[in-house]
């Protein structure tokens, strides 16, 4: 076995893997970039080495560097993690032309499944199926749209070099096809250096199901099953899962024996994954289509450790992680497909720093609370007691802390929540639970986004494609997550115990509102999902306390369990009484109320701070977030429509488009493309048309 090893990557798959590094008794390197001087995977390894500054171009991209801190800390092997220089054939050769061991596949490997054109026609070879489309090597733009014509919409243009949801567009009709190219390539080229796309024909209600394989050095090649990963938003995953629901055994077969030979058609050695796009079908078709409920079509191969494998590790109770360094260390397999068995049900959340109601805008900005579910266990942590984490019925993988900030640089991703139960219901049950004890304030997240996705209809009932979370939309988006008398209750019992952490030992000090004749009133002033509102506490001499908001009352007690934690009770007429446990953060004049069934952002109202016109404001079209500027679509001068896209930036990996808010004229543009913005910065003015 290696002695010590260089993780060249990042985050939590750096910590990930360096547990499982501790555990053999292998001594790890981490790399870290000016931004991650102090994050949590440096701390995780034994030795850090400092590669560059904090664009990934200028650090985790500089594969010259990383080799060189291998070589300086005496590190046999290279575990790139995914991401950054995961597949990069350059990377992995330069690493065996330096001496060390790249813990992944054979450069070959990595090239033939790297360009999704050439895959596709090695598969076709290989008897893989295929879905209809053009994978040929000729970019010419009129071409792709004829091919696209010739193909049927809707069609999918997708980055031959790409992967993680980026350069993907699906085009419905040909009016809109040479708009989306023209993105779809200037994002391929930002992102992979390549802007050659394939065509295909957009599977209608889709699924996304990957099959795990696993390769030696020695020939032997086998699958550990499924995972579902359909529930996707903007083509990257929300949820997934394994085994897939309502896959036949026959089906499981069909799949797995397709992934296998698709991994030994490029000698496959190390951990990959093989993805299919799969479409429901009605029996056997005329065809011959083997017995099951799913067609099914070779899409890509990742040739690489997934995000989502600790999915696959929780139902076959394996660190696949530690089957990577024991191959790559020249051992063979340690089981064999026969000995491979599907146990219970896991979930994966992948749990990100962006605001679903804004289309899934990333957000930046610091993890002021950061608290996972009690009972859940990190890989770090069940790795140094000797207990594989695979086990686990909730775990929590996550390479912040809190304190820690989230930063344009990287990806948006903050943590994984892995759960597993016997049967997929409890795992849904765990899953529901674990997201509900997920408190994280400081910067907006999708917590209660997942909640919402996994207890939507579609989700519970496995009625699972691409299109859920557009299916879902009505209950997913812009919902109100508390009562606003809940969200009210948890802000009056933070409040209150604020003030009795002030309260002095003499009977003068105290704050309980005891008057000798009528009622003390407490009035709050606040701003909850966009609207202000006023409401009242009332107490009385004898203790009674009431909650006011406009003509509606609540009978109102609570008792505080600790700091932050408070059991609240709420009685009216129509409702009779009801309890809960709140928890409450207080972060500035902003409070986070998080209960079992949701959660609510609540800011005290400021009359000064909102007493401005905000019509000073209007012709402002400024960056949602901190990013670089790519592209000006319009020009001083030009007359423009509401909806009208003006301008491209690039952040956390992914274009987004600012359009215009009305009808107009363009007045200025203030930046150049290329230049890096900061949140708020004013981008262009509009003026009257």
């Amino acid at each position: 076995m290696f002695k010590k090893i260089l993780i060249a990557n990042r985050g939590e798959i750096a910590c990930r893997v360096a547990a499982t590094a501790r555990k053999m008794g292998v001594l790890t390197v981490a790399v870290y970039s000016d931004a991650d001087a102090n994050a949590k995977h440096v701390l995780a390894c034994d030795e850090a080495v400092h590669i560059g500054a904090a664009a990934p171009k200028e650090s985790y991209l500089r594969g010259d560097r990383i080799i060189a801190a291998a070589l300086a800390t005496g590190a046999q092997a290279v575990h790139p993690g995914y991401g950054f220089l995961s597949e990069n054939e350059g990377f992995a050769q330069a690493c065996a032309d330096a001496g060390l061991v790249f813990i992944g596949p054979p450069p070959a490997a990595i090239k033939a499944m790297g360009l999704k054109s050439a895959s596709k026609q090695l598969m076709e070879r290989a008897g893989v199926p295929l879905v209809p489309g053009y994978h040929g090597a000729d970019q010419d733009a009129a071409l792709l749209r004829r091919e696209a014509d010739r193909i049927g919409y809707p069609v999918l243009i997708k980055a031959s070099a790409g992967g993680g949801g980026k350069g993907m567009r699906i085009v419905t009709q040909g009016a809109e096809f040479d708009a989306a190219l023209a993105s779809c390539k200037r994002e391929a080229i930002n992102s992979f250096g390549d802007d050659a796309v394939l065509v295909e024909r957009y599977v209608t209600r889709p699924r996304h199901i990957e099959i795990q394989v696993f390769g030696d050095s020695f020939g032997n090649c086998i699958h550990l099953f499924e995972r579902d990963c359909s529930v996707q938003r903007r083509h990257q995953k929300v949820l997934e899962e394994a085994p897939a629901p309502g896959i036949s055994a026959a089906r499981r077969a069909e799949m797995g024996a397709a992934a296998v030979a698709a991994a030994q058609a490029v000698g496959y050695v190390g951990a990959g994954t093989v993805e299919f796009i799969a479409e429901p079908i009605d029996g056997i078709g005329a065809d011959g289509t083997a017995s099951g409920d799913l067609r099914f079509f070779f899409m890509e191969m990742n040739t690489r450790l997934q995000v989502e494998h600790p999915v696959t590790e929780a139902i076959t109770g394996l660190d696949l992680v530690e089957w990577q360094l024991r191959v790559a260390c020249g051992e063979p397999l340690p089981l064999t497909q026969a000995d491979l068995r599907i146990r219970g049900h896991a979930i994966e959340a992948r749990i990100c720093a962006e605001n679903p109601d804004a289309q899934f805008l990333p957000a930046t900005g610091r993890l002021a609370v950061y608290r996972t579910p009690s009972g859940a266990v990190s890989f770090e942590r069940s790795a140094q007691s000797g207990v594989g984490a695979p086990s686990a019925a909730v775990r929590f993988d996550a390479g912040v802390r809190e304190g820690d900030s989230v930063l344009p640089y990287y990806d948006s991703m903050i943590a994984k929540l892995i759960v597993w139960g016997a049967d997929r219901a409890q795992a849904l049950a765990r899953l529901d639970a674990a997201l509900a004890a997920t408190h994280i304030v400081g910067l907006h997240t999708n917590v209660a986004f997942l909640r919402r996705v996994a207890a939507s209809a579609s989700f519970a009932n496995a009625d699972l494609d691409t299109a859920l979370i557009e299916r879902e939309r009505a209950v997913l988006f812009d919902a109100a997550p508390l009562p606003l008398e809940v969200a009210a209750a948890g802000v009056v019992a933070h409040a209150l115990a604020a003030e009795r952490a002030l309260e002095g030992a003499d009977p003068w000090s105290r704050r309980d509102g005891w008057r000798l004749h009528g009622a003390a009133i407490r009035r709050f002033d606040i701003q909850a999902l966009g609207t202000h509102h006023f409401f009242a506490l009332e107490r009385t001499g004898d203790g009674v306390q009431t909650l006011v908001m406009g003509s509606q009352r609540w009978g109102f007690k609570v008792l505080a369990r600790a700091d932050n934690v408070h059991d609240v009770t709420l009685h009216d007429a129509h409702h009779g009484e009801r309890r809960w446990t709140l928890s409450v953060y207080a972060t500035g004049e902003r409070f986070s109320v998080f209960a079992p069934e949701g959660s609510m952002v609540v800011d005290e109202f400021d009359p000064i701070a909102h007493s401005a016109d905000g019509a000073t404001e209007g012709g402002r079209l400024t960056a949602p977030m901190p990013g670089k500027v790519i592209a000006f679509l319009v020009a001083a001068g030009d007359a423009v429509t509401a909806g009208q896209p003006l301008a491209v930036m690039e952040a956390m990996k992914m274009e987004h488009t600012i359009a215009a808010p009305s009808d107009g004229r363009i007045g200025a543009l203030l930046f150049v493309v290329g230049d890096q913005v900061g949140e708020g910065d004013e981008l262009l003015r509009m003026m009257a048309p």
